[in-house]
């Protein structure tokens, strides 16, 4: 399978994502919380029991305090899902922040061909949700459970969009051996 169709088709399970997640936004807000949790469980108790197995006291100090922090965190998602929604808020502050960033930068890399607004569009849409969901953190943190699973679902869409654009700009991008050909 080619390098564009799976970027195709990672872009169209990220769109029916975002669909699902448009679709019930509290619950996804609630399960991204649930996963994390669960998520941050498993990865703090693999921590913790690799923490007795690396050498050196500093290694093995610095390990265990990662995997009791991410105990605690997995612990706290599940056990106060609104306050862990709320974090996650914040994570996800930043995520769209970066994702629309780079976006914006690799619209710069298609300049000269149709998939440059579209991914610069995507990206500073990204940015805007990012701002959005600062205005929300510190005003009416209650408005962040369903908020979270809508802005979720809509940047799923957007990266989506994203990864489909980029697909039909590799695909159509010129190969390597045409470039050397027209060089020759």
């Amino acid at each position: 399978m080619s390098d564009w169709i799976k970027w195709f088709l990672l872009g169209l399970l990220s769109i029916a994502f975002g669909v699902f997640a448009l679709g019930n936004a509290i619950a996804a807000s609630v399960a991204v919380t649930v996963v994390t949790g669960v998520l941050l469980l498993i990865a703090g108790a693999l921590q913790v029991v690799g923490g007795f197995t690396v050498e050196g006291t500093g290694n093995k100090i610095l390990s265990l305090i990662m995997g009791v922090v991410m105990l605690f965190l997995g612990w706290s998602f599940l056990d106060h899902p609104l306050q862990g929604t709320l974090t996650l808020a914040t994570v996800m502050l930043v995520l769209f922040m970066a994702g629309g960033i780079a976006r914006v930068i690799l619209s710069f890399q298609m300049k000269g061909t149709q998939f440059f607004w579209p991914t610069m569009i995507s990206g500073i849409l990204s940015i805007v949700l990012a701002a959005i969901i600062w205005t929300y953190v510190g005003k009416e943190p209650q408005a962040l459970l369903s908020i979270l699973g809508i802005f979720l679902g809509i940047e799923m869409l957007f990266n989506g969009f994203g990864l489909v654009f980029m697909a039909l700009f590799i695909k159509n991008a010129p190969k390597d051996e045409t470039i050397e050909a027209k060089q020759a």
